[in-house]
């Protein structure tokens, strides 16, 4: 069976929409996508599931209610599911997250932010 590799620089070129993550891969019932973020996104919780941020390139912040987390390129987070959350980013920041299919980017949360899931590159 062929491997093909994927370039995260050049799936990343192919859409300019914010907090609209794009799927790249999946593994078993998990989903890796690319989101370009900037500014803030909604407070909210996935009650089922944890989620994995990876920043690819930029800054990244998520806010817990009771402290906050600066991510850099290279660095990930894992917010474990229940836990209400925040991300934002001063500018654009590139970034991956691994979550299973089908989860809401909003959570809990009915927000003009809330993305269509499944949409692949």
């Amino acid at each position: 069976m062929k491997q093909n590799k994927i370039n995260l620089k050049d799936k990343f070129v192919k859409f300019n929409d914010l907090w609209s993550p794009r799927v790249i891969a999946q593994m078993n019932d998990y989903q890796f996508k690319l989101v370009k973020v900037a500014g803030d996104f909604v407070w909210h919780v996935h009650e089922k599931t944890d989620e994995v941020f990876l920043v690819i390139e930029g800054t990244l912040d998520i806010e817990f209610r009771d402290s906050k987390v600066t991510l850099n390129s290279g660095e990930m987070c894992v917010v474990p599911k229940g836990v209400e959350h925040k991300p934002s980013a001063k500018s654009q920041c590139k970034i991956m997250i691994i979550e299973p299919e089908n989860v809401i980017n909003t959570g809990n949360i009915e927000s003009k932010l809330k993305a269509k899931n499944n949409i692949w590159l």
